[in-house]
């Protein structure tokens, strides 16, 4: 018997093509969840919030089978790094990042009917250094559109980027190594872990 297709409440191509690359079956339902990230928030809360905020608010359409939501964010010296509003952000955002470790922080839930499921993982990513040229050809690219931080490492974000420690999935939008331990956890068997 096949596993049952997870709901991602995500309309998250990232986070669709890392379920795939896990052989996870999924579909897709569009979260009825409004974010709020105020800057002095702490990171892991917020996009725990978040995770269960869009998981609850898909609940509905489940039908039986688990759902799953999942939050990301940036965080540098305690600032919340959000998906930038408009290009001059979003310079401002890579700005600050060069040179330095920020850590991407993600929020995931899990859950079905009986039970939820709600964890953190971080990873840290060091930028190299930036100059300004660096910073205007990508932010021309559009590709920090809808990216917290401003920028996509698996895309050609991947330019800006030094060093990775941690689960790179994560920096990319799912933090497959907390989902696979829920999995393993919550449903062994079920997905093919635990």
């Amino acid at each position: 018997m096949s596993a049952p297709a997870l709901l991602l409440a995500s309309t998250s191509p990232q986070r669709r093509a890392i379920l795939e690359q896990l052989g996870i079956p999924f579909e897709v339902a569009p979260p009825h969840y409004e974010e709020h990230d105020p800057p002095e928030a702490d990171a892991v809360e917020l996009v725990c919030d978040h995770a269960r905020g869009k998981a609850r608010s898909v609940a509905g359409e489940a039908g039986g089978r688990p759902v799953l939501g999942v939050d990301t964010t940036v965080v540098l010296g305690g600032r919340i790094f959000g998906k930038p509003a408009d290009a001059k952000e979003a310079e401002q955002m890579l700005a600050v990042l060069s040179g330095r470790t920020h850590a991407v922080v993600s929020g995931l839930c899990l859950r079905t009917s009986d039970w939820e499921a709600v964890g953190a993982a971080a990873t840290l990513v060091t930028f190299r250094a930036l100059t300004p040229r660096d910073v205007a050809v990508y932010v021309e690219a559009g590709e920090w559109k809808g990216r917290a931080g401003g920028y996509a490492i698996q895309g050609r974000g991947a330019a800006l980027v030094e060093r990775v420690e941690g689960d790179y999935l994560n920096v990319v939008g799912l933090p497959a190594a907390l989902l696979v331990r829920l999995l393993t956890e919550r449903l062994p068997g079920t997905y093919g872990f635990g």
